[in-house]
């Protein structure tokens, strides 16, 4: 059976989510799992697929950057995957089926997975950069803090029997940020 997992890293990223979906369907994924999380923080939905994933399986990616965002992470992540039995395709190899059982394979994944993470530094270098010299020019002001002006909506929420990450969907603002707010009413 090919499983599929898509994943964007915030819930305003709407139509790269979908673009996977199609191309997971389009693979014949009869099963898709899909969130909207940064790689960095939880994902359940990674989990709810490694769970249901049986031997004779093939876990389906479009991209090696969706299902890690580094190369242990991401050798980790193959390991359980080939202990279990299960193969792994990355759309993003075009037409080919990448065989990470194979030496070869595993090796073209990666290097794939080693550009993904030696890009990812090199935007966040590019962002730091970028914001040293707006501070210079005092046009940096920060992000707006959007999770502390719906401290007293999470709060009310909570109170109406509302889990953290309902809250955390409902009014989009990060788990995180629900737990600050309810701390800080005192009610965690």
């Amino acid at each position: 059976m090919n499983v599929g997992y898509a994943r964007t890293s915030t819930v305003e990223q709407v139509a790269g989510l979908e673009a996977q979906l199609r191309d997971l369907k389009r693979e014949g994924c009869e099963k898709v799992f899909s969130e909207q999380v940064s790689a960095a923080s939880e994902r359940p939905k990674l989990d709810a697929a490694l769970d249901f994933l049986r031997e004779g399986d093939t876990l389906v990616v479009t991209k090696v950057d969706r299902l890690a965002r580094s190369t242990q992470a991401l050798g980790d992540i193959v390991d359980q995957l080939h202990q279990r039995g299960v193969a792994l395709k990355v759309l993003q190899f075009g037409n080919e089926t990448l065989d990470t059982n194979g030496a070869y394979g595993r090796f073209i994944l990666n290097m794939f997975g080693a550009f993904a993470e030696f890009e990812r530094s090199l935007m966040r270098e590019r962002q730091i950069e970028g914001i040293q010299k707006a501070k210079v020019a005092g046009k940096y002001k920060g992000r707006k803090p959007s999770a502390r002006l719906k401290a007293d909506e999470v709060v009310r929420l909570f109170k109406n029997g509302k889990s953290v990450s309902e809250i955390s969907r409902e009014i989009s603002i990060g788990r995180g940020s629900v737990y600050r707010a309810l701390e800080q009413a005192g009610l965690k």
